[in-house]
């Protein structure tokens, strides 16, 4: 649906530059964008990288072992359906310390085996409570380090790109606590809703 949505909204840009005569316009400031997209892409490479490679230290280091270790108690409470072995536990433990590291290309690999294991797990088609708490977090993602976005930052010139570090630690406590809150209240509706 979204694919289709932006193909509309292309296809309306460029008609409407056809009738409004900007058409020379249009082809200027795609092939800018084009241009600036791929320097942009080069630049987060580099910086991907280097936090990858960190996160492979962490690891090697058994950091990552004591964050999972450290999370293990808040996610089992946040996922009661999923049995504490299982590997979804794991993928989902993992994705959550990308995330606080502002991975979020690599944290989505895990997040959809996540997914996939949770699937398996409930057995139908449908969204288990799981992982609809899942989406949530995910999508709300606490951040301590936004890399992706200091990068970007850094590649337009930024006089300071790291001052916005405490400003998304805040904002990220914030969007994932309402995430929870709105997650356990529809859910806790819903439950009372079947009892009735």
């Amino acid at each position: 649906m979204v694919n289709i949505i932006w193909a509309c909204m292309a296809m309306i840009g460029i008609i409407y530059a056809m009738f409004n005569g900007t058409m020379e316009e249009v082809n200027k400031a795609l092939f800018e964008s084009a241009n600036s997209a791929v320097t942009l892409s080069i630049g987060l490479i580099s910086v991907l990288v280097f936090w990858l490679g960190m996160m492979k230290v962490a690891e090697a280091a058994g950091i990552l072992k004591f964050l999972i270790r450290l999370f293990r108690p808040v996610v089992e409470k946040l996922f009661p359906d999923i049995p504490r072995d299982h590997p979804a536990m794991g993928y989902i433990l993992s994705n959550i310390v990308a995330n606080i590291f502002g991975l979020g290309n690599a944290a989505t690999p895990m997040g959809i085996k996540a997914m996939e294991q949770m699937k398996v797990l409930s057995g139908t088609d449908t969204a288990s409570r799981s992982m609809i708490t899942f989406l949530a977090i995910n999508t709300s993602s606490l951040t301590l380090i936004p890399t992706t976005v200091i990068a970007i930052r850094m590649q337009y010139g930024s006089v300071s790109p790291t001052e916005i570090v405490g400003t998304t630690i805040i904002a990220t406590i914030i969007s994932t606590l309402s995430a929870l809150i709105i997650d356990r209240y529809y859910y806790y509706k819903s439950v009372r809703r079947d009892n009735k």
